[in-house]
């Protein structure tokens, strides 16, 4: 089950808002943000003459949004503290489609009640990102009633195949087959933008640049049916330092719920960034100053880690609160400080219980860090034994068919590692 912490009143992002309107695009731009604009300075200017609503989407595919999703959460947070509207579209009905930009392959369908099950254990995370302020709606609510035969003359009229077709999004997907059902999908995401500026005058839609192709089919369709200007404004996609996607890791994606990626391992994520990313991590990621985060600019090595650990403590803040940032921060200290750190500092959040009977009976150490989450897989905690890189406290696990003995589970428990990076502690229940 989703483990969601208790939104609390001075970490939510709309309380320290400066309320200028005036800087909302400058701040995107200044921080990292900005990768396309239909029509930057027409947008600036509708920024600076009031307060302008702003919607992203986010389809409940899983029962937690990741690391990907932070960058247009943090966006729209920016914004809102700028004295804009944002809006999280959970799309219920888009979900039943399954977007193909930037897949390889075709999502798997889920059911409804996946689907409405997952909406609401990501609502709860949109609100503590973006604050209590942020209308949440769902793009089911106008979708689900449409009649097609209506919605092909009246919508599909107005796009173009060959237009489509063009789009990156579909030439990845047309080697290895598109299906009728995703190309479906830019319609209904233009659709939804449309519809938005019928019901809440939104005027703005962001995401991933991924995005653009469906994002300028939403301005152009709603320029067409409603004669309204709005606008689009992309991100770049992040990529780490040594080219792989943010949030991806050895133990799968870095999930923004506590009990799908913990606490703990979500702070070791972030404090064990490349040096090269740290400050480009902390412009995009926190709400720290930018001139704050400057000082770190031309420091390298060493002298990066209290940036590590300020961007680390920052997001684990935003995301888990301030409560739970202050345990994994002195956890991660007494895990990974002085050899003799007493077992008993490391975080609740990081300890696996193993039952005295299954011990007894041999338990593989691969079995160990797949359920542990230390490994996305057994075949992945394998790799990771032949690589050289599990620990069994102070002895190195050399064998796929090594396993944990009871003697070293005795007492207050012993710590599993993988890498530098990620530790569970393992006791008896």
């Amino acid at each position: 089950m989703p483990i969601i912490p208790p939104l609390m009143p001075t970490e939510q992002g709309t309380t320290t808002g400066t309320g200028d309107q005036s800087d909302a695009l400058a701040t995107l731009r200044d921080r990292g943000f900005v990768q396309q604009v239909t029509d930057e300075l027409a947008l600036a200017a509708r920024l600076r003459a009031g307060p302008v609503t702003l919607y992203a989407g986010f389809d409940p595919t899983a029962a937690s949004l990741h690391v990907g999703h932070y960058i247009p959460l943090m966006a729209m947070a920016h914004l809102a503290r700028a004295g804009h509207q944002a809006i999280a579209v959970l799309g219920g009905g888009t979900a039943m489609v399954g977007d193909p930009s930037g897949k390889t392959e075709m999502r798997q369908l889920i059911s409804p009640e996946a689907i409405a099950s997952n909406r609401g254990h990501i609502e709860l995370q949109v609100r503590r990102i973006i604050g209590d302020k942020a209308r949440v709606v769902d793009n089911g609510d106008w979708l689900l009633k449409l009649n097609y035969i209506a919605f092909l003359r009246d919508i599909g009229r107005h796009f173009s195949v060959n237009r489509m077709l063009a789009a990156e999004a579909y030439k990845m997907r047309l080697e290895k087959g598109l299906s009728f059902i995703e190309f479906n999908y830019q319609l209904l995401q233009a659709y939804d933008f449309m519809k938005l500026n019928e019901l809440y005058d939104c005027a703005l839609q962001i995401g991933g640049d991924d995005q653009w192709g469906n994002i300028l089919a939403g301005v152009d369709l709603t320029r067409r049916v409603r004669q309204r200007e709005v606008f689009g404004l992309t991100f770049p996609l992040l990529t780490t330092a040594a080219g792989t996607k943010m949030g991806k890791t050895a133990a799968g994606a870095v999930w923004l719920d506590g009990g799908m990626t913990t606490p703990f391992d979500f702070f070791q994520y972030f404090v064990n960034v490349d040096d090269r990313d740290v400050v480009r991590f902390l412009k995009l990621l926190t709400f720290e100053p930018l001139d704050e985060i400057r000082r770190f600019e031309t420091v390298q090595g060493a002298e990066l880690r209290d940036a590590k650990r300020m961007l680390a403590r920052a997001v684990t803040t935003i995301v888990h609160g301030s409560a739970v940032a202050g345990e994994v921060d002195a956890a991660t200290r007494a895990a990974f400080g002085a050899a003799s750190a007493p077992l008993a500092e490391v975080s609740a959040s990081v300890t696996v219980t193993l039952g005295a009977d299954r011990l007894g009976q041999g338990l593989k150490i691969v079995d160990v860090m797949a359920e542990s989450g230390l490994a996305a897989s057994k075949s992945a905690a394998r790799r990771l034994i032949e690589q050289g890189g599990v620990r069994l406290g102070e002895r190195k696990v050399t064998s796929i068919d090594d396993q944990v003995q009871a003697g070293e589970v005795q007492g207050e428990g012993v710590l599993l590692h993988v890498g530098k990076k990620h530790i569970r502690k393992l006791v008896i229940g």
